[in-house]
């Protein structure tokens, strides 16, 4: 089976995709600038089930959802039809376990068409519904965040794909008695016809009930620069973000195959309230893809893209560069995706300019011209959409502008502009928790979200804003010089690849920067020349390496600037991001601020002149 997006539109033409930008600049006394688009945000729905129940109405046999679980398997689907019937079946039974407005709806598993019935259920009848990381569950060793967000959430039910996977995770929430644990036999269970007819009743009423204020989703943030909390997730918040989006990406509305082939996880505010439901509210079809970008997950990956081609390929870093390599080494599929792939999205400002221009170069050698590469910016507080850009940059890292509806302010912050969010996206609160609630807006009503970012052309605010780090992770040197820890690390990557996985920056009350960095183990062991069993440790005593991270950090020195532009040393890890230490999050983010305080002795040894482990940079 070979499903391509739609050619109703001219790929090589962005104006056929995208609305043109007009964006206004409003200067305060204080030195702000708020910035919002001059287009008006046109009616939203009230909910997300209004969505479904218009396309189960309308494109009753269209599918909806696929999955498979291997590359030989065939496509699992879920007509929006069929969809609409499970789901109001599912939600009937969700209103008898003992969940409400007060006791949430938590879902350990991964992305999966039952994951999404029951999601899609317990927001049809007003009950908040938690998608939680399943890393809390299957790769943490002692669940403590798992159990702290599960008595945070006080549920009154627990949903997991299948009990054996999740038996340990179950097993470290056997003092919580209070919700009940539901498994895919929940939803499969026979029904007396009288008490259908008696839930049928009660879903109906219920939906009706449900208003854009009702809190559809409570969605744990990453833990980027803290400890995750449960943030707020209204219906408004998921139909304005929709409703702002088809405004600036028109083509959504301008045709009736919409695909996505997407694993981004629904624990996350982009997997699910971009990705998922840009599929519901335009009536597309969304493959579940059971890969990941992590060796040999990424096969899975490749196996579904040579089946399905999408609309907009989602992904982030690492899977851009796997895909790189990928497609360089099969023409066919090279060929296939550029002609029929209309947009590629990458996810904020974390795409290495040298994987940019492998992507453009490649474009224009397989199909002769661009394909968009395009980005947007945002957080688990604005639904996640702020920014769009929704035009051609002609580098990596444009966020773009303010979406219609959503208002930016930019106030000065140190050296940086910093950014901060208001509209019809923004959560009203976190759960539960009113002292962080009033932490996070400033006295205006903007979340306060605590990125920095910049003007690509500060006379011409509709050409875009690059992200500039967050402000909370940039630091002074002992001389008194800033050093912006976003743009360095990116910088970083590019000049250290493709031996650097990710690198996490110090230099905080020191003289100098310096690189923690997780290496790319398939380029190390290639660089070396160690067969695919070699470790760390090994790749640790390898010359080559060493040479190449010696001449990385002259390259990042060679493009000139001051002390806060380059790195005077660096030291790869041994031990990959942990889980339990809140190292990385489940996009493969890093945690900054954790990895430098759980590896302060790491740190301690790369400013040690005598430790052979670090690499300096050449004089």
């Amino acid at each position: 089976m070979v499903v391509a997006a739609s050619s109703q539109v001219s790929f090589a033409d962005s104006s056929a995709l995208f609305a043109a930008p007009s964006i206004v600049s409003d200067s305060r006394p204080d030195g702000s600038l708020v910035l919002r688009s001059t287009v008006s945000l046109s009616h939203t729905a009230r909910c997300v089930g209004d969505w479904l129940e218009h396309w189960a109405r309308h494109r009753s046999q269209r599918i909806f959802l696929a999955e498979r679980a291997s590359a030989d398997a065939r496509w699992h689907s879920l007509t929006y039809g069929d969809a609409l019937r499970r789901v109001r079946d599912v939600a009937g039974r969700l209103l008898q376990t003992g969940c409400g407005e007060n006791r949430p709806l938590a879902i350990l598993s991964e992305n999966s068409i039952d994951h999404a019935v029951m999601m899609l259920a317990a927001m049809h009848v007003g009950i908040p519904v938690a998608s939680i990381s399943p890393a809390y569950s299957l790769v943490s060793q002692d669940h403590e965040k798992l159990k702290g967000m599960i008595e945070l959430l006080d549920p009154g039910a627990i949903y997991v794909s299948s009990t054996e996977p999740f038996a340990r995770a179950l097993q470290a929430l056997d003092h919580y008695h209070r919700a009940s644990i539901l498994t895919k036999d929940f939803t499969l269970e026979g029904q007396d016809a009288d008490a259908a007819l008696s839930r049928d009743v009660k879903v109906d009423t219920a939906f009706r009930a449900v208003t854009s204020d009702t809190i559809a989703k409570l969605l744990f943030t990453s833990g980027s620069t803290g400890t995750p909390k449960a943030v707020i997730n209204t219906q408004r918040m998921m139909t304005s973000n929709q409703a702002a989006k088809a405004l600036v990406w028109p083509f959504l509305e301008q045709q009736d195959d919409f695909v996505i082939l997407d694993w981004l996880p629904w624990s996350h505010t982009f997997g699910t309230n971009h990705n998922l439901n840009c599929v519901i509210r335009n009536g597309g079809t969304l493959y579940i893809d059971g890969g990941k970008p992590m060796p040999g997950a990424f096969d899975l990956s490749l196996a579904n893209l040579r089946e399905v081609i999408p609309t907009v390929y989602f992904n982030v870093p690492r899977g851009f560069e796997m895909l790189i390599s990928a497609l360089k080494a099969d023409d066919i599929l090279r060929r296939r995706f550029f002609s029929a792939t209309k947009l590629i999205f990458y996810a904020g400002a974390a795409l290495p300019q040298s994987l940019w221009e492998a992507l453009e170069e490649m474009s224009i050698a397989t199909v002769g011209y661009l394909v968009p590469l395009v980005s947007a910016w945002g957080a688990t507080e604005t639904a996640p959409l702020a920014t769009d850009c929704h035009f051609r940059s002609p580098r990596s890292g444009n966020i773009g502008v303010p979406v219609p509806g959503t208002e930016i302010k930019l106030v000065p912050s140190a050296e940086k502009l910093e950014v901060r969010v208001r509209g019809p996206n923004v959560t009203p609160s976190y759960w539960k928790s009113p002292d962080q609630t009033a932490k996070a807006f400033d006295e205006e009503g903007f979340y306060i979200i605590g990125d920095a970012v910049a003007f690509a052309d500060p006379l011409d605010p509709a050409k875009g804003l690059f992200f500039d780090g967050r402000v909370s992770e940039d630091f002074k040197l002992t001389t008194g010089t800033w050093v912006g820890v976003g743009k360095l690390r990116i910088d970083a990557i590019t000049a250290l690849a493709p031996l650097a996985q990710d690198i996490v920056v110090t230099g905080h009350d020191r003289n100098e920067v310096g690189l923690l960095v997780f290496p790319n183990l398939a380029a190390c062991r290639a660089i070396c020349g160690l067969p695919e069993g070699a470790t760390v440790k090994d790749i640790l005593d390898c010359a080559s390496v060493r040479e190449h991270l010696a001449n990385g950090l002259a390259k990042l020195k060679a493009r000139g600037g001051g002390s806060s532009t380059f790195a005077s040393r660096a030291m790869l890890l041994v031990d990959p991001p942990s889980v339990d230490g809140g190292e990385i999050t489940d996009k493969g983010y890093l945690n900054q601020r954790a990895i430098l305080t759980r590896r302060a002795d790491a740190v301690t040894r790369l400013y040690d002149a005598t430790c052979n482990e670090r690499i300096d940079c050449p004089t």
